[in-house]
This record gives C-alpha cells, structure tokens and sequence, in this order.
C-alpha cells in the first residue's frame, strides 16, 4: 500500500447493463452506474440514467461501457442548422455492415425501368451524417435501414428516389 498510488476521486456514470444493439430505445433496465476514475471519464459521459432514458442507442453499445451525449440519438447528432433525422433503405442491406454512427456518406438512386434495368445512378444526397442504423429485421422488407441526418430539403429528395429508385451509399473520408 506505501508504494501504490492513490485510486483519486471516482465519479459515477451511466453504463450499458447488457450489450445494446443499434436503434435500441433505453430503459432503465438497460443501464447501470459504474465508478470511474475522475480523469477517465470522457467529455459528455452521463452521469444520471434519468438523461438517457427514452433515447436510443446510435449504435452498437457493450455492456460496461460508459454512455457518452453523442452515442444517443437525440438532439446532439442532429446539431447544425435545420437538420432532420431521415429514414432510408438501402437496396442492399449487406451495405449496412460498413456503416458506423458518424460516418459521412453519398446516397446514390439508380432509377430502374418498367423491366427492372437499372440506369444510371445520380447523387440525391451529398456528405450527410449517418445517424443510426438499426440493421435488417426478418419483417423489414426489401433493403436495410439507415437513418441520416439531413436537411428537410435533401430528406425530401430522398423520399421521393426512395419511391422509384434503388438507392446505395458511397463511403466518404472523416472531414
């Protein structure tokens, strides 16, 4: 004990009870406190399950892991002038394994003809934020979800290519 350092101060903090999947809405059942270190505990860590309640998780969250304000969906992924969280399927819901809360992505509609042959593909949303992606359940239909942040105009758009379009992604390097 003479040679050990002292533990510090600690702080509780909202954990992840049980792994959490992306999409997920949190009660109370899913988190617990944790004691931290004072100097680990990242910016925006909460610090009272009543702030995380009714929100959900922005993506895949471990069990013992600290919740911070930007792994919730909420206001603060939507943070910017105007934005609106907009749901799109992606014709290929394999695609949705590249996607990651926070990436930045292109969405692509290739508009298919009567006989299902695709044309040429055009942009109809450009450097938008991933906010979610809730993954493929076996009732979802056609595609995997992904839900962007988007300005009220751009989510426009892409609700109607999503009407008569397949739509993809394209992957964009971190700003």
């Amino acid at each position: 004990p003479a040679l050990a350092p002292s533990a510090g101060p600690s702080v509780l903090v909202v954990a992840a009870a049980h792994d959490l999947q992306p999409g997920h809405p949190l009660t109370a059942g899913d988190l617990t406190t944790v004691a931290l270190p004072q100097d680990l505990v990242p910016a925006g860590t909460l610090t009272t399950v009543a702030a995380a309640l009714g929100h959900a998780a922005a993506g895949a969250v471990r069990r013992g892991e600290p919740l911070t304000d930007v792994r919730l969906l909420g206001a603060g992924l939507l943070q910017g002038a105007g934005l609106v969280a907009a749901p799109v399927r992606l014709a290929d819901p394999a695609a949705l394994a590249l996607l990651h809360a926070g990436d930045r992505v292109d969405v692509l509609a290739a508009p298919t003809s009567a006989e299902g042959a695709a044309t040429r593909a055009v942009t109809v949303a450009a450097g938008v934020r991933v906010l979610a992606v809730p993954g493929v359940k076996d009732d979802a239909g056609d595609g995997g979800l992904v839900v962007l942040a988007a300005t009220p105009a751009t989510a426009a758009r892409l609700a109607a290519a999503a009407v008569g379009a397949r739509l993809s992604v394209t992957l964009l390097p971190p700003l």
